[in-house]
């Protein structure tokens, strides 16, 4: 194998391939300041809008069908079909860009997506295509480009020698999708105001189409193709032939092994989200002002971006099991206050409850996420990041058919129980969280040791 000699004096004034790091003898950034050195300034806002449309298919789904066909059911269902899609081709890119790097999953999913958005629009305006509605959602969900998870794992190649870069671009994707997932369902109300759930549903296309290329395009898609390669050749001890085994069925069997402990935490997470949504949705109905459910909830949406941002001032004697089972202990606390506030029946009181439990979230999804990469075999970063972002979407969904059963079934204030149940899961896979499984060990990892 051969290399290309740097050429230090053009180099600094052109785009190259991947953003060279500091010289020796410059003063390193750190922290937040680093990540834009690391993956070029284009890099933080093509991967922010590259995910928002993402965060816009699944209410945007729903207000479409149930607009255009009179039936909550069926949007309901269209919605339903769009995160199974998601659950079932989240992981699937994940190892197919392990495989074959990121660029080239990118560059096919973006334009699948973006055909089965719009071919969901047709669709729904068909009379009796209820199949076709269906079918047309859960390959949008499957085939929706994976955007933060497969940041995280470019940021993971990228400052891989730096531990406290990584805990910055940790806590800035979780912080990203915190925002997205506020900011997407309100430019979809937005839209479907000012214009038709049609023109949401389009916008959202449109970004994939348009932002999904852009990320898929970035020079930092490389960082990931040039260490699935360096994890198949010599450097690392294994053959391609090794690697290639290990994407297959006992290397995806391994890889839910080593990473059982996340999924279940990460299930427990959407647990809570999806929990959470249904019994707010219910207890704003009850309140006579059921439009304002999602205002309410993106009220831990915005408490969680800020807390997440600070994880990177923590000290890193403060290892991620003990991190794990404080802010998940944070979590039991909050949505125990949550339960007493909505027993009250005080909206006031939720709200403020909802604010407490929302500064435990993001600190719980960086170190999840955190721990997942730290887990993850040499080749199969994305395949982990993936599995874990679908373990979340699973316990979404669960946790919102749960939510809205119980409220249904039982009360309003007892589908606040759910989310208590997910919190004190958090804690229990925290305590039962031990140090990385023996086995294969990741890239680099004897060369960290060394410099350490």
């Amino acid at each position: 194998m051969t290399t290309t000699p740097a050429r230090p004096t053009s180099r600094a004034r052109t785009t190259p391939p991947l953003p060279a790091p500091p010289r020796p003898d410059a003063p390193a950034r750190t922290g937040y300041a680093r990540l834009p050195q690391l993956a070029g300034r284009a890099f933080l806002p093509v991967a922010f809008l590259a995910r928002l449309p993402f965060s816009m298919l699944t209410i945007g789904t729903l207000l479409l069908v149930s607009a255009t066909t009179g039936s909550v059911a069926l949007g309901g269902l269209a919605s339903a079909a769009t995160a199974l899609g998601t659950a079932l081709g989240g992981p699937t890119q994940g190892a197919l860009a392990d495989r074959v790097g990121q660029r080239r999953v990118l560059l096919v999913a973006v334009p699948v997506a973006t055909l089965a958005v719009l071919g969901l629009v047709l669709f729904a305006a068909a009379p009796g295509a209820t199949a076709a509605v269906l079918a047309a959602a859960a390959v949008t969900g499957a085939s929706a480009p994976q955007v933060g998870p497969l940041a995280r794992v470019r940021w993971l190649r990228l400052a891989a020698d730096e531990p406290r870069t990584v805990e910055a671009a940790m806590s800035y994707e979780s912080t990203a999708d915190e925002v997205s997932f506020v900011l997407g369902p309100a430019l979809v109300g937005i839209l479907a105001s000012a214009g038709s759930p049609q023109v949401a549903v389009l916008v959202a296309a449109g970004g994939i189409a348009v932002f999904g290329t852009a990320f898929a395009l970035h020079p930092t898609a490389r960082a990931t193709l040039h260490a699935s390669s360096s994890d198949a050749g010599t450097g690392t001890g294994t053959s391609k032939a090794t690697t290639s085994a290990a994407t297959g069925a006992v290397g995806t069997v391994e890889l839910v092994r080593r990473e059982a402990v996340v999924l279940v935490g990460m299930l427990a997470m959407g647990l809570l989200f999806g929990g959470t949504q249904a019994a707010l949705t219910a207890l704003t109905r009850d309140a006579g002002v059921p439009g304002s459910a999602g205002l309410v909830y993106a009220v831990m949406g915005v408490g969680s971006a800020i807390t997440a941002l600070s994880v990177v001032a923590l000290p890193r004697r403060w290892g991620l099991r003990s991190r794990w089972i404080t802010f998940a202990a944070g979590l039991v606390a909050g949505t125990l206050a949550l339960l007493l506030a909505a027993a009250s029946s005080s909206l006031t009181a939720v709200v403020v409850a909802v604010a407490a439990t929302g500064l435990f979230v993001g600190p719980v999804m960086v170190t999840v996420f955190t721990v997942a990469g730290d887990r993850a075999p040499a080749g199969r970063t994305a395949s982990a990041m993936t599995l874990v972002a679908s373990a979340n979407v699973v316990g979404v969904a669960i946790g919102a058919s749960g939510g809205g059963a119980l409220a249904d079934g039982i009360s309003t204030t007892a589908a606040f129980v759910l989310p208590v149940v997910a919190a004190v899961l958090l804690v229990v896979t925290g305590v039962s969280l031990t140090s990385r499984p023996q086995g294969e060990r990741r890239a680099g990892d004897d060369e960290r040791e060394r410099v350490v």
